[in-house]
């Protein structure tokens, strides 16, 4: 049977749930085809770094600055979006990151930055790196370890200025690792900006158990380990009710848990390794959910998987994300409560890592509760997506750590802090509380307004939202942070973002792009020149006719057989994770696939388009086993094309002519026939519809 490929991993019963441990099956044939050419990432950022020198005004450029990759995405269809750091005459500058937006020709489309004007300024201070370190530490509680600074330019807000990073490292008060950083004019010596790099989850609260869960480990001589080598190696161990300084918790810290049976914890607190059975279930379903649902291998899309510290400090009543050394940490909770190891606390914290991987928000301002309101919005997805009877999930944060939720996404100002919507001062508030604006965005994209199973979300407009589901809102969510915010990225141009993403993901007149709008009006985040559009305008030239071409979305916007739109690892995506696999069983079969389009009767050259790869345990010419590719117009259908098994291929691009459709309402489909013997794959990506 075709879509069953098991990882040779160890798996364990946790109270009484057995989950038998299983060696690799035979590989299928479609393993061991070449896999389709990744896109070129040194190309992307050369195109961007060209784009920069031919288009210097669009990204605020002059010739005292210099540019850095930071991260690149390359889109299926090979637009890229290259994310940028930069330097002014040496100097890191806070605030002057910037996205360069290139066509798949390489050609420059647009920019992304809060950068206002081009930066013109002297770089040499007149307060030293002493003097300001002395500043930055009359600012921190806590228990230092070290100090150290650099020189930066300060492009954060307003004007520019020189200024000296210091960062002060050590324990809070609470028994947190810290990474204090204060901003010190080079030049007056006024202390500006500070934040901690290290997040937590502000609570206070009294932790939970996950249940009986299954986890991967590692065998090791006489036992086992809890290291997940499925995920990238990520591992979770005891810190012995210690506490960590500087690289916090450093590599090599703490205690590995070991056991012989492959069992671990009692459901209990007695048993130290209950509560690490806890935290290594949260590593396990972060990374699943972004490796299942956005094709994320990793917290830095590395392969390379976190470690969780459970018991850390005495009676420390939080979690917390540290990025310095990527790991979790987890207290044991105020005396006489249970340890702090929620699930949505474990995705909240370990998406602090995404966030910092990908658009680097800020931990001020409004970009600050646009990093918090991302890990609320994460964790309660990863909580969603694991679906655990333990934990039923749901929208509020942290609900059982203690006897009120942390956070309320259907009505954030419920807990007495958070704001639901946005005004100019949201940005002046500690950022759990303006991520109540992101929170609240999410809930009425995701669920929508009014009374719901989940809560009863209000508007601030008075207007009324239709949610499109977590699936659409999480991956118009991901996408706008990965592809569009940048450092210093505020609530109107996350406005902007998640525009963008969803015209990127579902189109300009799409259901979800209109939500969107709608979402932002209903949390009083202001309408911002990027709008929708859509109606009833014809569409470009050259674009995608298409809702989710490339399957990224997983099974929406397309009618499909049961199973047909996968991101199994049986087979390939020619890009992305996700594509269309039609056949492979090996018996009589038929799978269809299809999507209703309507072409303009002004289209110069309407084309279908996809991308088609043919695997096949048929031999000889003869057509065993078809895919055509048909347009359903009312009741006559047509077939454009057929394919066999007797043509077997890797990715190959398929154009077909739709011009005797022009002016009419179709429907794209693909019909998979298979015959009763020898499996025939037809696999189908990167779908289009272009208008010529």
């Amino acid at each position: 049977m075709k879509r069953t490929v098991l990882a040779a991993s160890i798996s364990l019963t946790v109270s009484g749930l057995l989950i038998a441990g299983m060696g690799s099956p035979a590989v299928a044939a479609d393993a061991a085809r070449p896999h389709p050419p990744k896109a070129d990432k040194t190309q992307a950022v050369q195109d961007a770094r060209d784009s920069i020198a031919a288009h210097p005004a669009a990204v605020r450029a002059s010739s005292d600055d210099t540019f850095k990759s930071a991260s690149v995405l390359v889109d299926r269809d090979g637009t890229r979006h290259v994310h940028m750091t930069r330097e002014y005459r040496g100097l890191p500058v806070l605030g002057g990151d910037v996205i360069v937006h290139s066509a798949p020709s390489g050609a420059f489309r647009e920019s992304t930055l809060t950068l206002k004007k081009s930066l013109s300024l002297p770089v040499t201070p007149k307060v030293s790196a002493k003097r300001a370190e002395t500043l930055a530490q009359q600012k921190f509680q806590g228990k230092r370890a070290k100090t150290t600074s650099k020189l930066v330019v300060d492009a954060l807000s307003g004007t520019p200025r020189l200024a000296w990073q210091v960062t002060v490292d050590g324990i809070a008060p609470d028994q947190s690792p810290s990474h204090f950083n204060v901003l010190v004019d080079a030049v007056t010596g006024k202390v500006g900006q500070t934040w901690n790099a290290f997040h937590t989850a502000e609570g206070t609260g009294h932790g939970y158990q996950v249940g009986d869960v299954p986890l991967t480990t590692t065998a090791i001589s006489g036992g086992y380990q809890l290291k997940d080598a499925t995920r990238g190696n990520g591992e979770t161990r005891d810190a012995q009710n210690l506490t960590a300084t500087n690289d916090s918790p450093p590599a090599g810290w703490g205690k590995a848990f070991t056991d012989t049976d492959n069992v671990w914890g009692n459901g209990t607190l007695s048993d130290r390794a209950t509560v690490a059975a806890d935290a290594h279930f949260g590593i396990q379903a972060t990374w699943d959910y972004y490796k299942n649902v956005h094709g994320r291998s990793g917290i830095k899309n590395d392969g390379v998987g976190a470690r969780s510290f459970v018991h850390y400090g005495n009676n420390y009543a939080n979690a917390g994300w540290d990025d310095t050394s990527f790991s979790m940490i987890y207290g044991d909770g105020a005396p006489g409560d249970k340890p702090f190891t929620e699930l949505d606390v474990a995705g909240h914290e370990m998406s602090h890592g995404v966030t910092s991987a990908t658009a680097g928000l800020n931990y001020f301002g409004d970009a600050g509760g646009l990093n918090e309101a991302t890990s609320d919005i994460f964790g309660t997805l990863v909580e969603f997506n694991a679906n655990s009877a333990a934990d039923t999930p749901d929208y509020l944060i942290g609900e059982k750590i203690s006897s009120t939720p942390l956070r309320y996404m259907d009505d954030p100002k419920k807990d007495g802090v958070s704001q639901s919507c946005w005004t100019t001062n949201t940005k002046n508030l500690d950022p759990h509380y303006s991520s109540g604006v992101g929170n609240h965005f999410f809930y009425l994209l995701a669920v929508g307004s009014g009374s719901s199973q989940w809560g009863n979300s209000p508007t601030c407009d008075g207007g009324t939202v239709t949610g499109v589901g977590n699936d659409a809102a999480g991956k118009i969510w991901y996408r706008a942070l990965t592809t569009y915010m940048t450092s210093g990225t505020t609530y109107p141009e996350a406005r902007t973002a998640s525009i963008k993403a969803a015209i990127d993901l579902y189109g300009a007149s799409s259901s979800q792009c209109a939500a969107v709008e709608k979402a932002w009006s209903g949390v009083a985040v202001v309408p911002t020149s990027t709008t929708c559009g859509g109606g009833t305008t014809p569409p470009p030239s050259g674009s995608n006719l298409l809702a989710n071409p490339g399957f990224e979305s997983g099974a929406v916007n397309w009618t499909s057989s049961s199973g047909v739109i996968t991101n199994d690892t049986g087979a390939t995506a020619h890009s992305g994770s996700y594509y269309a696999w039609l056949d492979g069983y090996g018996s009589a079969h038929t799978d269809t696939l299809s999507q209703t389009v309507t072409i303009p009767a002004t289209a110069t050259a309407p084309t279908l388009g996809f991308f088609l790869s043919i695997d096949t345990k048929e031999s000889g010419t003869t057509a065993y086993d078809t895919l055509k590719a048909q347009v359903v117009n009312g009741t006559s259908t047509t077939t454009l094309a057929t394919y066999s098994n007797a043509t077997p291929s890797g990715y190959t691009q398929r154009t077909l002519d739709l011009s005797a459709f022009k002016g009419k309402t179709v429907t794209i489909k693909f019909t998979g026939t298979e015959d009763s013997s020898l499996a025939t794959s037809f696999l189908i990506d990167d779908t289009a519809v272009t208008t010529g």
